[in-house]
C-alpha cells in the first residue's frame, strides 16, 4: 500500500518513505500535515529489503527517508543525480551508508539521537531480571510442568559495572541505582558530578570492571576504535556468578571470545545483539541455557519509535526550509 500527500504538486520536491516498519505506519501518517505545500510524500507502507525496489521507490525523490536500510555505493551514485538529503532511522548511520561518499556526492546525511536511550535501557534491566528471577523461564516451565521450583537471585547491592556512560549508560546508571545496586563506570570522559550524584565510583580501566563488578553491561558506540574491545582476557576477569548484558553492538566483542566463556557454564549472559543479524539457525548461542536472547529489539518501544519518526520528519523539512537538524555529513 502507498499513502501519498500533494499528489498533484508536481513542482514540489518528493519525499520518499520506500519501506517502513509496521509499528510506525500511523506514527508517519501523523506527521504528513507537517509536509504541506512544502513536499509531495510517498510513503510505501510495508517493510522491504530489496535493493532494486527500494532503488525503483526511490525514483525522482529528493529526500529519502530510511529505518534499516543499507545503501551501497552504488546505490547512492545512482541516487545522487535527485536525492540530495537521506534521513535514518537510528544514530550509528555509518553502518547504513558510507558517510564519506555521501559527502562526496553531495547528499546530506541526517539520522535520530537519543530516541531510544529510556527503552535500550530498561531492556538491558530486564535482561537481568530474567537472568536473576526468571520470570518469562518459569512461566515457560510451567506449561509444562505443575510447580517447577528453583530460587531467584535479588540483584539490590550487587554492583553493576557499566562500559560507556553516554544517553543509555547514564539511564542504565539510574535505573540501577534506584534498584538499589552500586555503580562501577568506566567512560573515556568520566562525568564526576553525575557519578557523585549517582553514588558511583570509577574504573580505572575496562578490566577494573570485568573484574570487580557482579553485572557488566556493555554502551560503547561501535567504531574502529571499540570494535573488538572486549575479548577473552576482559571475559575471563568475569568472577563465576556473573551477568554479562550486551545492548549496544555484538562487534564490540571479539567473535568467538563470549561463547568461550559462557561454555564454561559459570557466568550467564543477556543479549539484544549479533553478528550477523538475523541470528542463524545453528548458531551456538542457541543451544546455550546460560544466556537469555531477544531479537535486537531493545531500541522499538512506543515512545523510541514515535521519536524517530519525529525527528526524521523534523531533518526532512528542515531541509526543505534551508535549515539544519541532526546533520551528520
Amino acid at each position: 500500500m502507498v499513502v501519498e500527500l500533494n499528489t498533484e504538486r508536481t513542482d514540489l520536491p518528493l519525499v520518499a518513505i520506500p519501506s517502513c516498519f509496521p509499528s510506525m505506519v500511523d506514527l508517519f501518517r501523523s506527521q504528513l500535515p507537517r509536509f504541506a505545500d512544502i513536499a509531495r510524500v510517498r510513503l510505501h507502507t510495508d517493510m522491504i529489503s530489496d535493493a532494486d525496489e527500494i532503488m525503483r521507490r526511490l525514483d525522482g525523490a529528493e529526500i529519502a527517508m530510511t529505518t534499516g536500510v543499507h545503501f551501497t555505493d552504488d546505490m547512492l551514485a545512482r541516487l545522487a543525480p535527485t536525492v540530495r538529503c537521506m534521513t535514518f532511522g537510528g544514530t550509528g548511520v555509518a553502518n547504513f551508508v558510507n558517510l564519506a561518499e555521501a559527502q562526496r556526492l553531495g547528499i546530506r546525511i541526517c539520522n535520530a539521537v537519543h530516541y531510544g536511550d529510556n527503552a535500550v535501557a530498561e531492556h538491558a534491566i530486564a535482561l537481568l531480571f530474567e537472568i536473576t528471577h526468571r520470570a518469562g523461564a518459569f512461566n515457560a516451565r510451567m506449561r509444562d510442568e505443575a510447580w517447577p521450583g528453583a530460587d531467584i537471585t535479588e540483584i539490590g547491592g550487587l554492583t553493576m559495572g557499566l562500559v560507556g556512560f553516554g544517553g543509555i549508560g547514564r539511564r542504565v546508571a539510574e535505573l540501577a541505582h534506584g534498584l538499589g545496586m552500586n555503580l562501577l563506570i568506566w567512560a573515556r570522559h568520566p562525568d564526576e558530578r553525575a557519578y557523585a550524584r549517582l553514588g558511583a565510583k570509577a574504573a580505572a580501566s575496562i578490566d577494573d570492571v570485568f573484574a570487580n563488578a557482579d553485572v557488566v553491561s556493555l554502551h560503547l558506540a561501535l567504531n574502529d576504535a571499540t570494535q573488538g574491545v572486549i575479548g577473552d582476557d576482559q571475559l575471563d576477569l568475569l568472577r563465576p556468578g556473573a551477568a554479562f548484558i550486551n545492548t549496544a553492538r555484538a562487534e564490540l566483542v571479539r567473535p568467538g571470545a563470549l561463547e568461550r566463556r559462557l561454555g564454561r557454564g559459570d557466568i550467564t549472559a543477556g543479549l539484544d545483539v549479533f553478528a550477523p543479524e538475523p541470528l542463524p539457525a545453528d548458531d551456538p548461542l542457541r543451544g546455550l541455557d546460560n544466556v537469555v536472547l531477544t531479537p535486537h529489539v531493545a531500541w522499538r518501544s512506543d515512545r523510541a519509535l514515535a521519536g524517530i519518526v519525529d525527528q526524521n520528519v523534523t531533518a526532512a523539512v528542515s531541509y526543505l526550509e534551508g535549515e539544519s537538524y541532526n546533520v551528520v555529513v
